[in-house]
């Protein structure tokens, strides 16, 4: 069982990474080529909702990160 769990742990591992690349990616090509993808404007929409909803978006966020960085 505990060995089914890493197993699970190790794909989620990999597979977050991996999608953190491509946003990385994502913002790259926005840079170089006027954002075809709208990857930035979807990261500015996000920030603007996090700043509309004030205290409990930051809350949100620090959540967000704190869980993140685990």
């Amino acid at each position: 069982m505990k060995q089914m769990i890493a197993d699970v742990n190790s794909w989620i591992s990999i597979i977050s990474d991996l999608l953190l690349g491509l946003i990385v990616l994502g913002i790259t090509v926005g840079i170089l080529f006027n954002d075809p993808f709208n990857v930035i404007q979807g990261i500015g929409v996000i920030m603007g909702n996090i700043g509309d909803n004030g205290l409990a978006g930051l809350v949100a966020l620090i959540l967000v990160v704190i869980w993140y960085k685990k």
